[in-house]
């Protein structure tokens, strides 16, 4: 199957204006041949706490019932980094909207940056699933951004939910640049598996997002990459046999010693 990746910048506090973003990169994405489309982290309202408080809505109406109208007109999936308030909570998530349009699966991130100036368990609540769903022959894991640090939640959906491709929505900052690239490669190297990294671009305040999307196969090669500093849709097809052949030659799960850690 061929995905999609979409580098944005966001603007911050206009939910319907990121929504026609979604729209015009959607539209590309399905003129390309792509059944999957992946985009960045809280591209509803922009990557700053405090507009988040204001605007993270609940899914019943907004952002997300629009994304979903997109993937219904255009018939592909969309996967997007969304806030969502859920009663006095808000999550940092990801959700499915399939090519019918339904919400079929969805993350709430797990691992918090909670680290000055961001600090996002003052605005957040950890979720506490790791979450995966089914498409085109591959089980894809959701994650994202301050994910990467935890190789044990790649590993866990692996062994435990038999993902072969890791999407990541993201928006990390220019300082840490390597930081994004190397865990990506890692994590594909290490499980033999894809990673679809949706990072963003542009600026929030004092902070510039550092771009560099990739798409990763499952020998930790890079098969598609977005620049630094510029909007850009990347393309690539993903094969469940390449997983599968990758693995058979490099049998490293089987060798695991849980027994020790």
């Amino acid at each position: 199957m061929k995905v999609a990746v979409a580098q944005i910048s966001c603007a911050l506090g206009d939910p319907e204006a990121n929504l026609l973003k979604v729209r015009d990169f959607s539209r590309r994405a399905k003129e390309a041949g792509a059944e999957l489309i992946v985009f960045p982290e809280m591209i509803d309202t922009g990557y700053s706490m405090q507009v988040i408080r204001a605007h993270a809505n609940h899914w019943t109406s907004g952002f997300v019932p629009g994304l979903r109208e997109i993937a219904r007109k255009l018939s592909i999936a969309i996967v997007s980094g969304v806030s969502e308030r859920d009663g006095s909570s808000i999550y940092n998530s990801q959700v499915l909207a399939d090519p019918e349009g339904n919400i079929i699966a969805k993350y709430r991130k797990t691992h918090l940056y909670a680290v000055a100036p961001v600090e996002e368990q003052a605005c957040f609540a950890p979720g506490e699933a790791f979450a995966s769903f089914a498409l085109g022959g591959l089980r894809f894991g959701f994650s994202i951004c301050y994910d990467l640090r935890f190789p044990e939640m790649y590993r866990n959906l692996v062994t435990e939910q038999d993902v072969g491709a890791f999407i990541v929505s993201s928006a990390w900052p220019f300082p840490r640049l390597e930081h994004f690239r190397t865990p990506a490669m890692a994590r594909a190297n290490e499980n033999h598996s894809y990673v679809v990294a949706s990072n963003r671009v542009g600026k929030v305040d004092e902070l510039w997002f550092c771009g560099s999307s990739a798409i990763i196969d499952p020998r930790g090669v890079v098969i598609a990459a977005a620049s630094a500093d510029r909007e850009e849709l990347i393309e690539a097809d993903l094969s469940e046999e390449l997983v599968l052949s990758v693995r058979s030659r490099v049998e490293s799960f089987a060798h695991r010693r849980p027994d020790l850690y």
